[in-house]
């Protein structure tokens, strides 16, 4: 039977909150490496199926550059005009580049973020949650979990290992917020980018003079860096390194407090979590949405994607493939979700992923120690997804409770 092609990227969640969008589920399971027409015409691709999507991101024929070609956008985009011309490359911004110039940027930080220099960390980001839990245990609910605890939790842990005043998260997570929504104004989403990078040029350059311990002073010691590349890698991993994790512990909350049974057995065993976290971010998959551009025809899952194509890669999708995982829109915390792409997959697969791997299990375990009675303040139908932004979560999650224990 052939499927529609879909015109534009089906995005409402209309499956409920955590399960990829209805149209999608259909399309994988009919073709899950599809046309699609793009609102400004052009013929395009739309990748669903589990085996194509990692096939897909361990080819570095399929591109990351957004300077090569038009990469186009998959929806309605108001106030942004369509774009005709390559964005220019932005030095630093390794995410966007293909190797060489991905590897040698990359290969500056696999230090900073080995399973032995995070491990260390694990203390310090224990001591984190554990302060955020005691802010949050003197407050009086109804509280909103993502201001006073989920975005606390992780903006504290990388602006202390990137060497980032605290004191200055104003400036980033209102910035970063606005530069994440889907339909922002291309001049409102510049002001956002620039009001970043302009507070990060100041801190780089004095890090250069007077390097202190941590992440970004490390690089500023590289003479092979400009202060140009400087700025970019340090947008990308305090972007990358609060706003993923914040929205996976807040969306991980609501996800649980739905799912009363397995949060009870969690309660219970602790010692279940790390299969929990993992089967959580495949469930949520809060970083769904990538691009590729295709540098020469290529065949993947039967189909031929010509030169010059933008690919859009859909994780969430893959990571509910039944042909990967048995009952995939089933959150199951006795799953071993092993091999979700959630963090990615290939050359760009997420650099901070044992870090936040460390952050959400301390994360949940404590707040679900010291909250045993924690439950959502509003009905679920009325918690605010983030629907309108390129990293999926809630905007605010009302929670309450009873007594908080030590």
């Amino acid at each position: 039977m052939s499927h529609p092609i879909p015109h534009g990227l089906p995005m409402e969640r209309d499956a409920g909150p955590f399960d990829p969008p209805a149209a999608i589920t259909r399309l994988r399971a009919a073709r899950p490496v599809s046309p699609m027409l793009f609102p400004d015409g052009h013929e395009g691709w739309l990748v669903t199926g589990y085996e194509a999507v990692r096939k897909l991101m361990a080819d570095t024929r399929f591109s990351s550059r957004q300077d090569i070609g038009v990469v186009h956008v998959p929806y309605e985009t108001p106030g942004m005009p369509v774009a005709t011309e390559p964005s220019p490359q932005v030095p630093g911004l390794f995410i966007a580049m293909d190797p060489p110039d991905h590897t040698r940027l990359r290969r500056k930080l696999t230090g900073a973020f080995t399973v032995r220099r995070v491990k260390q960390l694990e203390e310090r980001i224990i001591d984190i949650v554990e302060r955020q839990l005691e802010d949050l245990a003197r407050l009086s609910p109804p509280v909103d979990l993502v201001k006073e605890y989920a975005l606390p939790v992780p903006s504290l842990v990388i602006c202390e290992l990137l060497g980032v005043p605290y004191a200055d998260r104003e400036t980033f997570q209102v910035n970063s917020a606005k530069f994440l929504v889907r339909e922002q104004s291309l001049e409102e989403k510049m002001a956002a980018y620039g009001a970043m990078t302009t507070y990060l040029a100041g801190l780089v350059t004095g890090k250069r003079a007077e390097p202190g311990e941590d992440i970004l002073s490390d690089l500023a010691r590289d003479d092979d860096l400009s202060i140009e590349e400087l700025v970019g890698i340090a947008f990308l991993l305090l972007l990358a390194g609060h706003e993923t994790t914040a929205n996976m512990l807040a969306l991980g909350t609501f996800a649980l407090l739905e799912h009363p049974e397995q949060l009870a057995e969690l309660r219970a065993d602790p010692d279940l979590l790390p299969d929990a976290v993992e089967e959580l971010m495949r469930y949520l998959s809060v970083a769904d949405i990538f691009y590729r551009y295709a540098t020469e025809d290529i065949e993947l899952g039967g189909e031929t994607i010509a030169k010059g194509s933008t690919v859009v890669v859909s994780l969430l999708a893959a990571n509910h493939d039944p042909q990967r995982f048995d009952n995939p829109d089933t959150l199951d915390i006795h799953r071993k979700a092993r091999g979700h792409t959630s963090f990615g997959h290939g050359v760009h697969q997420c650099l901070g992923q044992q870090l936040a791997r460390i952050e959400m299990r301390a994360g949940f375990a404590g707040l679900l120690r010291r909250f045993p009675t924690l439950e959502l303040a509003i009905p679920a139908d009325e918690v605010k997804l983030r629907t309108d932004m390129n990293i999926y979560g809630v905007h605010e999650l009302p929670v309450t409770w009873t007594e908080p224990t030590r």
